[in-house]
């Protein structure tokens, strides 16, 4: 198996549950912003970018049956910045990354991809079904990298099983972007440094890392393929997060308040029944229990 960004945030937890089912780890990262010590011993890693020649050289030598591709640029706002790199990486990367497990007949790619991709949607719950409206650069090109991934399948047969999650938290995030505001929030609190918050109302989906982990690990195990969204299925505002996050690390800070930032999505919620249903997966772990661990893993 080849997991691509195994060094990262989400990536080493996919790693350490696919390697707790006893499957064997090979991971290609970059380590712009994965590190070393998330892995294990038990599995082999390639410092190379997804993007490089020498991927072509993997997979000619692992020859691996499976490929979870994780390694992305996930930053809404460096995207907004710089849509040329944010393309090179989610949508030539990717292809890479096809082309080459068609090329090697992988059995299966779980590709995971971003809420971001609905846009404001007119309702919540959002399910798969959902007309598709990217807001950024970041969310069109993880819609990008699906339209491939669906084309591979229906031209080539190539297994390719879609992943949409919500805003993932836990251990080991990196607190940049978006999508790291628990991490965010964690860091500043800790460390008693000014808090700012653009808008506050808006509401997001969070859903912890390891319950995103055993998806990943369900899309790889059930012959399934589709587009799938993992989440918790609830709502939490922006504001409600920093103050479940103060109450649990006991720590009180004033945040400063400022506008919501071009790009960013009002409200977000995603329905989370076809993944239970098809692929088997639930999500376990409450908002608080997983903030809970979280903090307690910045004291490790």
């Amino acid at each position: 198996m080849l997991i691509t960004g195994g060094a990262g945030f989400i990536g080493s937890h996919v790693v350490e549950e696919c390697l707790a089912h006893n499957y064997e780890v090979v991971v290609v990262d970059n380590f712009s912003s994965g590190n070393i010590d998330n892995l294990s011993i038990n599995c082999k890693v390639y410092q190379i970018d997804i993007n490089d020649a020498h991927l072509k050289h993997v997979f000619e030598v692992e020859k691996p049956d499976i490929v979870i591709h994780l390694a992305a640029q996930a930053s809404v706002m460096k995207s907004i910045e710089d849509p040329i790199a944010d393309g090179e990486i989610n949508i030539l990367g990717t292809l890479r990354l096809l082309e080459y497990a068609r090329i090697h007949n992988v059995k299966k790619v779980v590709l995971a991809s971003s809420a971001a991709v609905y846009g404001n949607p007119l309702e919540i719950p959002i399910d798969e079904e959902f007309p598709l409206n990217p807001l950024s650069f970041y969310s069109l090109s993880k819609w990008s990298g699906e339209r491939y991934a669906q084309l591979y399948e229906s031209l080539y047969g190539l297994p390719c099983c879609i992943l949409r999650f919500s805003n993932v938290y836990g251990p080991r995030q990196n607190p940049q972007g978006e999508a790291g505001v628990v991490s965010i929030f964690i860091n500043q609190l800790l460390n008693h440094e000014e808090i700012v918050i653009y808008g506050g109302q808006q509401t997001r989906d969070f859903v912890y890392v390891k319950d995103v982990a055993k998806a990943c690990f369900r899309a790889i195990e059930s012959p399934t393929t589709g587009i799938f969204n993992i989440s918790s299925s609830s709502e939490t505002s922006i504001d409600d997060l920093f103050s479940m996050t103060s109450l649990l690390a006991g720590i009180s800070i004033e945040p400063y308040k400022y506008p919501l930032r071009q790009g960013e999505i009002q409200n977000s919620v995603l329905g989370n029944e076809k993944a239970t249903n098809e692929l088997g997966w639930q999500n376990i772990h409450s908002l608080h229990d997983g903030l809970r661990e979280t903090i307690l893993s910045y004291h490790k």
